[in-house]
């Protein structure tokens, strides 16, 4: 091995060549970097507001002075330590942190040579576009490299990429990262450059970002002493089977101190091991956080990487995941142990490796599992007690007294036609089947089941940010304020700069100099315009599309009673139900594609400033769209069908002679719960499960294909090269918008649906599995962010479950029978039973009175001639002296109606807040750690600056009191410091100021 110094030269700088001779013809970029005349650096990071690197990081490289050889910058095919196919350089020391791929365009002299780059045609290359640069720069400072490459005789698209992409590498060389260039070797057209931080880099950017690292203090953690800790722990320990098998360095009791990173203080912080105190997470954040500052301010305006990735001038920007999962040469890492512990549909049973996922993938993404995880922890107790509430309905099925009115042949009661002249009339008794299984949904302990659902969703809310409080202490994001979100802030997207940067062109001349040019909402006002025309737009396609359902479920019931084929007239009401709903199924999956392309269409419109402003107004405009494509045809059917009908002999009609649809006389709940029950099944396995299954896998097989690698050429392709072949990670809302849609079925309607829970807890399970799988195997490596809550979803959480309590009141009071029963039982029941109840809610027709053209065909179809048919409806006899108005009954059923409502909601509210007031939102353990961490911290750097005054006092002393040899020396003789006396002193500066370094 060699010398520490060496080490860490190699580390924080370049290679030297042999016998430290300049290879001819090679750029010295290493004294670009400290200054060269041919590029303008000042120009280059005159945007920049933080200095790159300072002279004192630069007098820690002793080779800063000599140029870096084209094999570092190259990689080389032949060199021995190319077969290493891990995520490193090909020196197999330095980590490969961060990737930026790109087209390479071959001129056509060489097309037909091979892929593979030497050191000579690299440097020809790059000695030819450093003298264009230079003598570009001397007789024409002031022009574009945009303008002067289009003089040139060659592809000037091509040629702009590539000067474009040289002058943001030599940008990222300037702010201190290190690169490599690996171009055409096995995937053909594709070229890499692989970026490095060394550790002067990633010290100086980890004090820069604020970074919370663990320091060398730890203390132990206590547990808690109240009742509701002790049930914890005692669970836990029941469930210690059911945690996955993931090693921690450090027992659980014992955490470490964290403190933002500095320079001034690396004595706080263990650096024995500097490979491993930037753990990849951190490092890939680092990298990312640089290659966001750095622009290229040689073109029309400045551009970042996220203009060049728009521009083309690299095809995709990706950090590496930490190794291999399966063959014989993978190596433990942290993806492999995800992939056994968590991936892995073996273990679909257990807890969820959460430190782990948040240590490889970062806070956001682990965020979103553990809110994942505690969700379909507690769909547990809502899905026991929704199979509860159903096999309920089904032991009591056989006591309704309605359901077996209906059914009893005794009751001979003729109904009206269901339809105009093709429809006859029917006995009542034939809808038993429907009355039966419909008091399977409709039943008392519905109601219940609606309360319970109420306070499971604010017990569901507190218990996450219960969790989520835990979670913000043990990763050290506790004090992750308005300071640190302000500071991920300050980046502007790439659209908005372009945006800005056009308009201060328009307004060169008439804006002052010292004025800063932003857009404003006047330039906004266009896309505000069109964002809500075509909102509105998209909602009416969406009503434009249930009625066209409407229209066909109407059609189709009148074709079926109209066909001459004995089959059709069959459970005419089941299957045009069934089908209708998987029509409205197929809708719902296809236009959710297509409102999610116009959200992020009109959402660009808008040229938002930052990330975080981008994704919340897509939130939003997606979240819209999507609830409305995929509630409003369950709103109609629990809330409008069956409501305006009108009656016997003045029916409403719409698009001519059509009626509008009745419900079932068991009401409409039966046919809520079966497209609930459709939709929900459809939606988790088509396109939650099939789509995210399917999708990815065609992709991948695609890009193979594309890229035409054979399987042998696969298995020796370096880990960077494999990424590539990964689909890209797109983000968490995907993610968090299936779920939240899937919360608002489980909440919002469940009174007509209490086995809801239960095919969301069995979604769940498997989705788990199936995202963790993605993210491991499928998807390139997330950037990691930081995050300490799930930001907006948790309002739209909240704010589903405050409308879930008003909307079961509705279903509970329109809907369903209960009220009609409750009234009846208490109001005009004689015997106090339910007993006549069917009677009681049927009125009666004369069939005289039909309009001319709407009677039935074949009146006689039951065998003998009707005079009185009955529908239901709470109306006025014939006989009576206002006919066919509406009857006291149904105001009084009205009143009890919304009563009910006012005081489910009420009650149920009352109910909410008083829980949500009873759970402390932070466990009173975690706020007595929080509390004990800031009395350590404090102690700790008591302590440090009572040690700096106890030095400096002891130097001050021997100052002042010289030893006696040296009160014997001559006057002309100079004085010294003592030898013991310096060492101490600059053995404890030495500990103060540096860190420990490598041991041999």
């Amino acid at each position: 091995m060699e010398r520490q110094d060496d080490g860490d030269d190699e580390l924080f700088g370049s290679v030297n060549h042999r016998d430290g001779a300049e290879e001819p013809g090679s750029p010295a970029l290493a004294r670009e970097r400290s200054g060269s005349p041919q590029l303008d650096v000042s120009a280059t990071m005159r945007k920049s507001d933080y200095l790159p690197i300072t002279g004192e990081e630069k007098s820690l490289d002793s080779r800063s002075n000599d140029s870096i050889p084209m094999k570092h910058l190259y990689a080389d095919e032949g060199s021995p330590v190319y077969q290493q196919l891990g995520p490193y350089f090909n020196d197999g020391q330095r980590r490969v942190d961060y990737v930026l791929a790109y087209q390479i365009q071959k001129p056509s002299s060489i097309k037909g040579q091979s892929s593979s780059f030497g050191d000579n045609n690299f440097v020809r290359q790059l000695r030819r576009s450093m003298s264009i640069r230079s003598s570009r720069a001397l007789l024409q400072p002031k022009e574009d490299p945009e303008i002067a490459a289009q003089k040139q005789p060659t592809d000037y698209h091509e040629d702009d990429k590539r000067f474009r992409r040289e002058e943001f590498e030599e940008n990222l060389l300037e702010m201190g990262l290190e690169l490599e260039k690996d171009e055409g070797k096995k995937i053909p057209g594709i070229g890499f450059v692989k970026i490095h931080a060394p550790w002067n880099v990633l010290c100086r950017e980890a004090e820069f970002m604020k970074l919370k690292l663990p320091t060398k203090k730890v203390y132990e953690v206590k547990e808690g002493g109240n009742l509701v800790e002790k049930i914890r722990l005692f669970i836990h320990k029941i469930t210690a089977p059911l945690h996955p098998k993931v090693d921690t360095n450090r027992p659980q009791s014992v955490k470490s101190l964290s403190h933002p990173f500095s320079r001034e203080k690396k004595h706080l912080f263990d650096l024995s091991d500097r490979d491993k105190f930037f753990d990849s997470k951190t490092r890939i954040s680092i990298v990312y956080e640089v290659l966001k500052r750095t622009r290229c301010n040689r073109t029309k305006y400045p551009m970042g990487l996220t203009s060049l990735l728009a521009n083309g001038d690299y095809t995709s920007a990706y950090p590496l995941h930490d190794g291999d999962i399966e063959g014989v040469n993978a190596e433990p890492n942290d993806r492999k142990l995800l992939y056994e512990e968590w991936a892995s549909y073996s273990v679909f049973y257990k807890y969820q490796p959460i430190g782990l996922i948040r240590k490889y993938f970062g806070e956001k993404v682990g965020l979103y599992f553990a809110w994942l995880g505690v969700y379909t922890q507690m769909l547990i107790p809502a899905a026991i007690v929704g199979v509860i509430v159903f096999l309920y309905g089904c032991a009591t099925v056989d006591d309704n007294i309605p359901s077996m009115e209906i059914c009893d042949p005794r009751n001979n009661i003729t109904m009206c036609p269901l339809c105009d002249r093709a429809c006859s009339y029917w006995k009542l008794r034939s809808a038993c089947g429907t009355a039966r299984a419909s008091h399977l949904f409709d039943n008392p302990a519905t109601v219940f089941f609606s309360i319970f659902m109420a306070l499971w969703a604010v017990l569901f809310m507190e218990h996450w940010k219960r969790r989520q409080m835990r979670l913000n202490y043990v990763w050290d994001l506790t004090n992750f304020g308005e300071e640190e979100e302000e500071e991920h802030k300050d980046h502007n997207r790439a659209e908005y700069e372009f945006r800005v940067m056009q308009k201060t062109m328009r307004q060169e001349h008439s804006t002052p100099e010292d004025e800063k040019v932003k857009l404003t909402c006047t330039d906004r006002l266009p896309a505000y315009l069109t964002t809500v025309v075509m909102m509105c737009f998209m909602i009416a396609v969406t009503f434009t599309i249930v009625f066209g359902v409407i229209l066909y479920r109407i059609s189709i019931k009148a074709a079926l009673h109209m066909s001459t084929y004995p089959a059709a007239g069959y459970n005419v009401r089941a299957t045009v139900k069934t089908t209708a709903a998987i029509i409205n199924l197929i809708v719902i999956i296809i236009m959710d594609e297509v409102y999610a392309a116009v959200a992020r269409w009109l959402n660009t419109m808008e040229v938002p400033k930052t990330d975080k402003s981008y994704e919340e107004r897509l939130i939003f405009k997606t979240f819209i769209l999507k609830f409305c494509n995929a509630f409003t045809p369950i709103v109609y059917l629990a809330f409008f069908r069956g409501r305006l009908v009108g009656r016997p002999g003045n029916y409403l009609y719409v698009v001519g002679s059509y009626r509008m649809e009745e419900c079932a006389h068991a009401g409409c709940l039966m046919e809520l719960c079966i497209q609930l029950c459709i939709t929900m099944l459809g939606k988790q396995l088509i396109q939650n499960n099939l789509f995210e299954v399917g999708i990815p896998k065609l992709k991948k097989l695609f890009r193979k294909r594309k890229s035409d690698l054979e399987e042998e050429v696969n298995k020796t392709l370096q880990r960077h090269e494999k990424d590539h072949m990964l689909g890209p990670f797109v983000g968490l809302s995907p993610e968090y918008m299936e779920m939240i849609i899937q919360f608002g079925m489980v909440t919002l309607f469940v009174a007509s649906f209490p086995l809801a829970p239960l095919f969301a807890l069995l979604n769940n399970i498997i989705e788990i599995r199936l995202d963790a799988k993605k993210f491991v195997m499928e998807l390139r490596r997330p950037i990691a962010g930081q995050a300490k809550d799930i930001g907006i979803w948790y309002n739209l959480l909240r704010g589903l479950s405050k409308v879930a309590v008003i909307v079961n009141a509705f279903v509970i009071s329109f809907t369903s029978d209960f009220i009609p029963r409750l009234v009846y039982q208490y109001m005009y029941s004689l015997d106090g039973t339910m007993h006549g109840f069917i009677n009681h809610t049927l009125s009666y027709f004369q069939v005289s009175d039909f309009q001319p053209g709407t009677d039935p065909l074949q009146p006689m179809h039951l065998g003998y001639k009707v005079d009185i048919c009955r529908y239901k409806d709470y109306r006025e006899p014939p006989s009576s002296s206002t006919p066919y108005e509406l009857s006291k009954e149904f105001w009084a059923i009205l009143a009890a109606r919304l009563a009910f409502v006012v005081v489910f909601q009420n009650v149920v509210m009352l109910m909410s807040d008083f829980v949500d007031w009873l759970i402390p939102d932070i466990p009173k353990d975690i706020s007595l750690q929080i509390h004990k961490e800031k009395i350590l911290m404090v102690e700790l750097f008591m302590k440090e600056e009572q040690g700096k005054r106890l030095a400096a006092r002891d130097n001050l002393n021997q100052d002042n009191y010289p030893s006696p040899s040296s009160a014997n020396r001559s006057p002309s003789q100079p004085r010294s410091r003592p030898a013991t006396h310096a060492v101490v002193w600059e053995s404890k500066e030495e500990e103060a100021n540096t860190a420990p370094e490598y041991e041999p």
